[in-house]
């Protein structure tokens, strides 16, 4: 089960957390009016529910664990890991601005700040810190991000195949390139399994969890499927980060991190390693047979991977 909590983020941009497991038990005075989600027919997370009332400022005594998705994802990525997690802790998902069930605000919103700013408040406006932040690619680094600048806040970070090193104009041009070669609209979701599983010239071998990846972030329109995000937002976001380097504030995470890659991915080991020893209290955690989509793809590797590191910073004082 999977209940939507609007948080209020940068620029008062709203935001879908999505907290998974049986809801809290808190006073009913403490309650205040769920707000609905946008009108455009969009799902929620697998297995979700709509929810009548969010809380308000409640005291949760169980770990806070924060999931942020990567780039073009979604809250509903995290369904299998959060599932797991919300049998003894906190489980939330962000849906990040721009995607999912959040607002797409105008341009000029799409800042390294306003991503940080915004899991900031979902971990203050939740009540869920000193939380755990697991993130995916951009995700990780919002998650990094954010431990260097409010160390307080944060007593642990995963960081899921996200690179520390600038990956540089040629890598911006790629991704302008690979937007516009998606067919769209998709006729189906089935089209949509189809050629991000098998026909994008990105997929070296046939991978149907890719496919459903992204027909998880697709919507029906009139004239067929699209995604939920706008393209262009996804490309402001990316540029960002990629002209630049983030060893530096990595190096300011004092928290433990475990940094985890697939072999297949796009982190190499030897970028993972470096990692590790700039951060002050990092470890390392590799998943075979796992490429970018680790946690999506391969959840049983992924939790095993994992589920150490978690167990030992969330039940420390």
């Amino acid at each position: 089960m999977a209940r939507r909590i609007d948080v209020t983020g940068a620029g008062g941009v709203r935001l879908a957390a999505w907290e998974f497991g049986d809801p809290p038990k808190a006073d009913p005075a403490n309650l205040v009016p769920h707000q609905p989600g946008p009108p455009d027919g969009s799902a929620p997370p697998d297995g979700s529910s709509p929810s009548g009332q969010a809380l308000a400022g409640e005291a949760r005594h169980t770990p806070g664990v924060l999931l942020l998705h990567g780039l073009m994802g979604r809250a509903s990525h995290w369904a299998s890991t959060a599932r797991w997690l919300s049998e003894r802790h906190r489980a939330v998902a962000l849906d990040q601005r721009g995607h999912g069930q959040s607002d797409k605000p105008p341009r000029t919103s799409y800042t390294r700040e306003a991503y940080v700013e915004d899991a900031e408040a979902a971990v203050e406006q939740l009540g869920l810190g000193p939380a755990v932040l697991i993130g995916h690619a951009m995700g990780a680094l919002t998650a990094w991000q954010l431990a260097a600048k409010r160390p307080d806040l944060v007593r642990g970070v995963v960081i899921c195949d996200m690179r520390a090193s600038a990956l540089g104009a040629a890598s911006q041009r790629e991704w302008e390139d690979w937007f516009r070669a998606w067919p769209m609209p998709f006729a189906t979701l089935a089209d949509v399994r189809k050629w991000f599983g098998e026909d994008d010239p990105w997929v070296e071998r046939p991978n149907p969890s890719r496919g459903a990846f992204y027909a998880e972030v697709m919507q029906e329109s009139p004239d067929g499927w699209r995604p939920v995000f706008e393209p262009q937002h996804m490309l402001e976001s990316r540029e960002t980060w990629v002209f630049d380097a983030h060893w530096e504030e990595l190096a300011q995470v004092r928290c433990p991190t475990l940094v985890v890659r697939g072999l297949d991915g796009e982190l190499g080991r030897a970028e993972a390693q470096e990692m590790v020893r700039v951060l002050p209290r990092g470890e390392y955690a590799e998943v075979a047979d796992a490429g970018h989509l680790i946690h999506y793809d391969q959840p049983e590797a992924w939790r095993a991977a994992i589920e150490p590191f978690l167990d030992g910073v969330l039940t420390s004082p």
